[in-house]
């Protein structure tokens, strides 16, 4: 055996081995440790990911549903896999592994890519702590694993323009036509549309104000709205409107007003909701994503009704079933679809960095989005 003090907890500490190269092999380590200033003391050794995770979030300042959502992704993901390996013994092998195994149960990149997001970088705290000398997670991630995550099905401006005028027609969807058409030209997440408030809505300077979005589940005491502030700095953002949001606005309170619903709630500090259930509180997510199915069924039944009755050869030129996401998909892309600078889209959209901005939401449907860039290049350059 051999004896040391701890110079930072002033204790006695003694190392074994069972002959004595192997003595020399853990004195020549714990050297090693002690000049590059390496914890280790027995709590730092014992702890485990799973502690450290935990360390790592009380350092972090999140709001309630972003770390709930965090913790919740840990707990059925790593708690029982690799969480109860010690930090100290972690290697980049175990942490490969554990991704192919996720990936081999058909997880998509992107979930893996989310869970290295909050192993990485609690690792490499553990580093600047001196706990472990290097980060195990730092090139453990590949884009070999995961499946690749699906393309978001979007409108094409034509498709955007019908679906508008068939619920413009329709006796039964003309009360949603509004609320589609300010999620269609504000690409506003469904969470921010359903807490708007008649206060977040400057109609002489026609502005929105957004700082804040409401989320329904289950807090622990039952399903229920809470505001949320968003997770970013850049999700606070005033959004001018255009002359077709305004009218929007104006028939949403006409239709409040002509079916008697009134706001009857207030959640967090926040009242006077614009887009109401019949109970008047503001809609659920499941309620805005309901309608949007519901419209785009009855659209593609009487198209394809149509079709029949005419016997035309060929198919119906059907909508794809999309969500309020997808409309925020749609908005974005077609925003860019129009030229629109990258860092104005980035704003509106309420994203932290451009590059979320151009991979997740610029869409190319095909061949004619190329054609376009390319006449609209030429004709600009003179060619």
């Amino acid at each position: 055996m051999y004896r040391y003090i701890d110079i930072r907890s002033g204790k006695r500490q003694t190392i074994y081995a069972g002959d004595l190269a192997e003595l020399r092999a853990k004195e020549k380590q714990l050297a090693k440790d002690l000049d590059d200033n390496i914890l280790i003391d027995g709590s730092a050794k014992k702890m485990t990911v799973n502690s450290l995770f935990d360390y790592y979030m009380a350092t972090k300042e999140l709001a309630d549903s972003t770390r709930g959502n965090y913790v919740k992704m840990w707990n059925s993901h790593v708690k029982d896999e690799i969480g109860n390996l010690k930090v100290v013994q972690l290697l980049p092998s175990h942490i490969k592994a554990f991704y192919a195994k996720m990936s081999r149960a058909g997880y998509a990149y992107c979930t893996i890519k989310l869970i290295h997001t909050l192993l990485n970088p609690a690792l490499e705290m553990a580093v600047d702590d001196d706990i472990i000398r290097k980060n195990p997670a730092k090139n453990a991630l590949s884009s070999d694993y995961g499946k690749p995550s699906e393309e978001k099905d979007i409108l094409t401006l034509d498709q955007q323009k019908k679906l508008v005028s068939f619920m413009q027609g329709s006796n039964v969807y003309n009360v949603y036509e509004p609320m589609f058409t300010v999620l269609l030209d504000t690409g506003l997440r469904c969470g921010e549309l359903i807490g708007l408030t008649w206060a977040d809505v400057d109609m002489e300077n026609r502005e929105l104000s957004i700082d804040h979005q409401l989320i329904y589940k289950d807090w622990g005491e039952g399903y229920g709205f809470r505001a949320s502030i968003p997770k970013t700095r850049a999700g606070i953002r005033t959004i001018p409107f255009t002359e077709s949001v305004y009218k929007a606005f104006l028939e949403q309170k006409k239709i409040n007003f002509m079916l008697g619903r009134r706001s009857t709630e207030e959640i967090d500090g926040y009242s006077d909701f614009i887009f109401l259930a019949k109970t008047g509180r503001p809609l659920m997510p499941s309620a805005v994503n309901n309608v949007i199915y519901n419209v785009v069924d009855k659209y593609n039944l009487i198209k394809e009704e149509v079709s029949r009755a005419k016997k035309e050869h060929r198919k119906a030129e059907l909508l794809p079933r999309i969500s309020a996401h997808n409309l925020r998909h749609t908005a974005c892309t077609n925003m860019a679809r129009q030229g629109m600078n990258i860092k104005v889209m980035q704003y509106l959209m309420g994203h932290a960095h451009s590059d979320v901005t151009m991979d997740v939401y610029n869409h190319i449907a095909g061949r004619e989005d190329v054609r376009e860039e390319v006449e609209r290049y030429s004709l600009a350059v003179g060619g």
